[in-house]
């Protein structure tokens, strides 16, 4: 962190502009804040830019600073005057400032809310999206000071730069005079350049992974000379898969005449090696660390994965070791797999890499695989590769991610490689922890209706991973990634299951499923089972135990033919005796009832079927005739041989296009199949709603800027608050929240006057915590229509629960009857912003009888949450009551969720009770509490987790 020495700074250094992000290329660069100890590197860097650039940041030939200019340019106030430089190895490779400028276009401060830009950027660096980087950075710098407006003057030869203020999706216009171009841009995100920021960051983000999954080189640093060990391991794994690039074994201790190991060439150091290193595998202890990644980021080394151990996992210690690892590595604008990881695979023929610790590739496929955990990662790999003792191997691994402690690669990075990656059609993720809960969301919204994501979340992040715990029920947090298209699971099992399944069968239209085979029991069976999960199957057909190949193909092409019917369950057991079905015809009968009849999804349910398994596998990957036998068992699998005995040779892998990569999946046992084809049939349904999925409606009584200068004004009292009631009011009335007004009556007159002041009929409210929303314990008398009835209330009160200030009574304004309900918005560590609705009273708080939604909250969403909890009915004529203002319902809340969108700054709100009533709401009671916006969130502009 900088530290200005000028006395005229009239701010302490905002160390909270200080960001890494990622540029256009997938590499890194560091954003922050010029100050006065930048001189030297302001000179150097303006040293190595062109004169043709020169000429378009001055307007005229400029080849030297000036000792004013540099000056000028490294002195700042942080509010009027601000600079910010992106550095690489500490090094400006450009920079961007603004001074705020009145009416007249002189020097102004504030209330002045204009101000005119400039950026310079190094030749080497152009073309990078560093200019569009730091114009998102100065644009928010400039609207934290009180600027709502750019201005920048720009010569029409310098294409380039306009392009980066016109591309930038802000509200501008363009006046051209004396020969410049002048742009002038509001700096209020509109939808447009939130979507281009957006579409940057995707871009970017996914080429820092891709560089890191197709490497043109790689080094192994930390290659023991004996045989074993991590890095000789590594080393062994990447020669055996036939890794298609270069390949570099290194150790300091290796010998000055050491030329090859393994038959991989030799180095002493990174420095040593002939040519560009795009990835390293660093398998070196934690201390040696810090030396390796100085090597390969002066090398230009592009990533690394770090398999040590000894990192945040370990304790404090190992946690500042960590963040120094990240800092370390950012500034040579490196990316980081781990530490602490497992490694990284790429099975595309043209890359071939397995950069882990897997001692064998795994078979190759349309699924991408992530996990945190280096533990769990073997587990999914082996669940996938065996073919027996679970789903059968019907596909394989396109990308495998083990990112260890994640301290900079995620899985939300991974998903923003996996979104466009056309070698990938389903995500598997597993998730101990998920350290940007509101980017996740959005990405797993994007990516889901795209391609299938489903994921298993843990119930606790490892101590690696520097996340805080939800406050959510885990049954909530599932609801909640539901709605943002993600398929949760609770088991790795059910992971492989689904996303098998996913991998190659088309997804159901709807919940009808049609049940055949040859067992009368294992059809009633999975019957019932359907029926569990929601589906709506149809009587099974059992086709007897004599059934052939060809009684099962025209069963399942009749099914599959029938419109009243979205998914097909066939299920068979082994036969014995003359003219038994074989593995290998019925598998090819099935596979080629499919795919006479495409576009609906089949599954088998098999009773210790190894052959089948496999044969279904190989009817996918050959299609062989009825004749054909199983590959490997030399003239038909035995119907009894245990599945997990097979062995397969690994697979070419097969286009989506291709006539045969619709594989079926084999399961062994009805729950499991059924469960997959239920997670299936639920997000077939998300993706059709997700098409339509409304929207966030605009409310011309909005005032954010207003509510905004208040929530700054009240945070200046303290690091977290909750708001007084007064403030509380303001601020929710620039949301068009109309909170009913509470007088307080500590003695009987004050009661009658705040009845004067408020208008009869009034209601007496004692607000003391054990009372508080307690109307079933009688401190709340309703509807006293004068001064006789209030003041007997008020002793009654008195008489039966305690003085006045025990019991803090209130006088408000009676609303109209209706039904109790409450509404909440919080941040939550694991969810993200998050509104919820249920009904006042037991409903919510003694049967937990409560929805919620992902904010924002569009107006499908509010329809939906208002009809999701149990007690609904309540609200709309339940026994022949009068249905109440829904729709006024819905409103508030979309207020509500733009509120907390909108102002990060706002962590929790609650409105209870809001009373419904026929026609329009009343909010009785409100609380809200602020703190200071999180370093990291998803409303800014782009940025890396801070270390």
């Amino acid at each position: 962190m900088q530290t200005p020495a000028d006395p005229q700074d009239r701010h302490e250094y905002p160390s909270h502009w200080e960001a890494d992000v990622v540029l256009r290329d997938g590499g890194t660069a560091r954003i922050r804040p010029i100050t006065v100890d930048d001189a030297e590197r302001l000179v150097s860097f303006y040293e190595q830019v062109s004169d043709e650039s020169k000429y378009y940041r001055f307007f005229a030939p400029y080849p030297r600073l000036s000792a004013k200019d540099v000056h000028r340019f490294t002195h700042h106030d942080f509010v009027d005057r601000v600079g910010l430089a992106a550095t690489i190895g500490g090094e400006f490779i450009a920079t961007v400032r603004y001074d705020r400028i009145g009416p007249d276009g002189t020097p102004a401060s504030a209330p002045a809310d204009e101000a005119e830009v400039a950026f310079l950027v190094q030749d080497a660096h152009q073309g990078r999206g560093v200019a569009s980087a730091l114009l998102e950075h100065i644009a928010a710098v400039a609207r934290e000071r009180g600027i709502r407006r750019f201005a920048a003057e720009v010569l029409p030869a310098n294409s380039k730069m306009i392009k980066v203020f016109t591309d930038a999706g802000y509200t501008q216009q363009r006046s051209f005079e004396d020969g410049v171009v002048r742009l002038e841009f509001d700096l209020e995100p509109t939808d447009r350049s939130l979507a281009v920021q957006r579409a940057r960051e995707q871009r970017a983000e996914a080429r820092s992974v891709r560089r890191l999954l197709a490497p043109g080189s790689v080094a192994v640093i930390g290659v023991g000379r004996a045989p074993g060990g991590v890095g000789r391991s590594v080393l062994g794994n990447l020669r055996d898969a036939g890794f298609t690039g270069r390949l570099h074994a290194v150790n300091q201790a290796f010998p000055d005449d050491l030329k090859e190991i393994d038959g991989v060439p030799a180095h002493r150091s990174v420095r040593d090696i002939d040519g560009p290193v795009d990835l390293a595998v660093v398998a070196v202890p934690a201390e040696h660390v810090p030396e390796v990644v100085t090597e390969c980021g002066e090398h230009g080394v592009q990533g690394l994965v770090v398999l040590a151990a000894g990192y945040a996992e370990s304790g404090p210690d190992g946690r500042e070791r960590q963040r120094a690892l990240v800092r370390q590595a950012r500034t040579y604008g490196m990316r980081i797999i781990g530490p602490n990881a497992f490694g990284i695979i790429n099975t595309a023929d043209d890359v071939r890499l397995n950069a882990s610790l897997a001692p064998e590739m795994p078979r190759p496929g349309r699924i991408g695989l992530f996990a945190q955990s280096g533990a769990i990662g073997i587990a999914l790999l082996s669940r996938l590769h065996r073919r027996g003792g679970g789903v059968t191997g019907t596909t394989g691994v396109s990308t495998f991610v083990s990112s260890g402690n994640r301290a900079d690669v995620s899985g939300n990075d991974v998903l923003q490689y996996w979104y466009d990656d056309p070698e990938t059609d389903v995500v598997l993720m597993y998730l101990e922890s998920i350290g940007n809960p509101r980017k996740f969301t959005r990405l797993a919204r994007r990516t889901g209706a795209a391609k299938p994501l489903v994921v298993v979340q843990g119930a606790g992040a490892p101590p690696g991973h520097a996340v805080r715990a939800t406050r959510l029920p885990h049954a909530t947090v599932s609801a909640l990634l539901r709605q943002a298209g993600v398929i949760r699971v609770d088991t790795i099992t059910e992971l492989v299951d689904a996303g098998l399944l996913l991998a190659r069968q088309p997804l159901p239209a709807g919940p009808r499923v049609a049940i055949l085979g040859n067992s009368e029991s294992l059809g009633l069976l999975t019957y019932d089972r359907c029926l569990a999960e929601g589906l709506r199957p149809a009587r099974p057909l059992d086709l007897t135990t004599r059934a052939t190949a060809g009684d099962f193909h025209r069963a399942l092409a009749q099914a599959l033919a029938d419109e009243s019917c979205d998914a097909v369950v066939v299920t068979a057991i082994p036969t014995i005796g003359e003219g038994a079905v074989g593995d290998a015809e019925l598998a090819e009968a099935l596979r080629s009832a499919a795919e006479e009849v495409p576009g609906k999804p089949v599954l088998v349910v098999h009773v210790e079927l190894g052959g089948l398994a496999e044969a279904l596998s190989a009817a996918g990957r050959t299609a062989p005739t009825a004749t054909a036998t199983v590959p490997g068992t030399g003239g038909g699998a035995h119907p009894f041989r245990p599945a997990e005995r097979l062995r397969t040779a690994v697979p070419a892998k097969l286009p989506v296009s291709h006539p045969y990569s619709r594989l079926i999946p084999a399961y062994p046992a009805a729950e499991r199949a059924v469960r997959a084809l239920a997670e299936a049939v639920k997000y077939g349904q998300w993706r059709r709603e997700a098409a339509d999925p409304g929207k966030v409606p605009e409310f011309d009584d909005i005032d954010e800027r207003n509510a905004a200068r208040l929530i700054g004004a009240l945070l200046e009292r303290g690091e977290g608050l909750t708001i007084g009631v007064e403030e509380t009011c303001r601020l929710l009335g620039r949301y068009g929240i109309d909170v009913h007004r509470a007088l307080p009556a500590p003695t009987p007159d004050a009661a009658v006057a705040a009845a004067r002041a408020l208008g009869y009929p009034v209601a007496l409210k004692a607000t003391a915590p054990h009372l508080r929303h307690r109307a079933d314990l009688g401190g709340v008398r309703l509807d006293l229509a004068d001064e006789e009835q209030l003041r007997r209330a008020y002793d009654e009160l008195s008489e039966l629960y305690g003085t006045p200030e025990e019991l803090r009574p209130v006088v408000q304004r009676m609303a109209p009857r209706g039904v109790d309900t409450v509404v909440r918005a919080v941040i939550d560590p694991a969810a993200g912003a998050v509104v919820s609705f249920g009904l006042a009273g037991a409903a919510s708080q003694l049967l937990g009888d409560m929805a919620h939604r992902l904010v924002p909250v569009t107006d499908r969403d509010a329809t939906s949450l208002v009809r999701s909890i149990r007690t609904a009915p309540l609200l709309f004529g339940w026994r022949g009551s009068a249905p109440v203002d829904t729709p006024a319902l819905e409103e508030l809340l979309l207020r509500v969720s733009r509120l907390v969108d909108d102002h990060p700054e706002v962590v929790a709100v609650t409105l209870e009770p809001v009373v419904v009533a026929r026609q329009g709401v009343s909010v009785l009671g409100a609380t809200v509490r602020l703190a200071p916006p999180p370093v990291r969130d998803d409303l800014g502009p782009r940025t890396l987790p801070a270390y």
